[in-house]
């Protein structure tokens, strides 16, 4: 918890120190951000490759006692990920369907203010993207 914690105010540095970059000299800026995207994308791409090559990690027996007490334990791994990759994605489909919908609604609503009920059924069915995918979590982490 401590090194988020602290790695909050880093990137909140950075975030703005980059913003500054590319309003001043868009072009120093650009490279900057590329440069260092380019060196993220790297990194991630050894993490993974020395991930896969890792072998079975073998605990003691204590440990794989106490592992197996807990529900998140490391044998559902694959359902955790799958749950947040269903939440994050149906979030995030939702974002944008409610952005479309929502200014569409707003636009409409200023020439005809009577249709606001079915203005706004359209942008509460934009986001049932995110309840479906909330639901898909849910049985990926009951399963798991």
């Amino acid at each position: 918890m401590t090194p988020w914690l602290i790695s909050l105010p880093v990137l909140a540095v950075v975030a703005v120190s980059t913003r500054v970059a590319l309003r001043t000299r868009s072009g120093v800026g650009t490279r900057i951000l590329l440069g260092v995207s380019t060196v993220v994308a790297a990194l991630a791409v050894v993490v993974l490759v020395l991930a896969s090559g890792a072998g079975p990690v073998v605990a003691d027996t204590a440990a794989a006692a106490a592992a197996a007490d807990e529900p998140a334990s490391a044998a559902n791994w694959a359902a955790l990920m799958g749950a947040a990759i269903a939440v994050a994605g149906s979030s995030i489909g939702a974002a944008i369907a409610v952005a479309y919908t929502g200014s569409a609604a707003l636009a409409t609503m200023s020439e005809r203010p009577e249709l606001f009920g079915r203005a706004m059924v359209i942008v509460g069915l934009a986001e049932g993207i995110a309840i479906y995918g909330l639901i898909v979590a849910i049985i990926l982490i009951g399963s798991g």
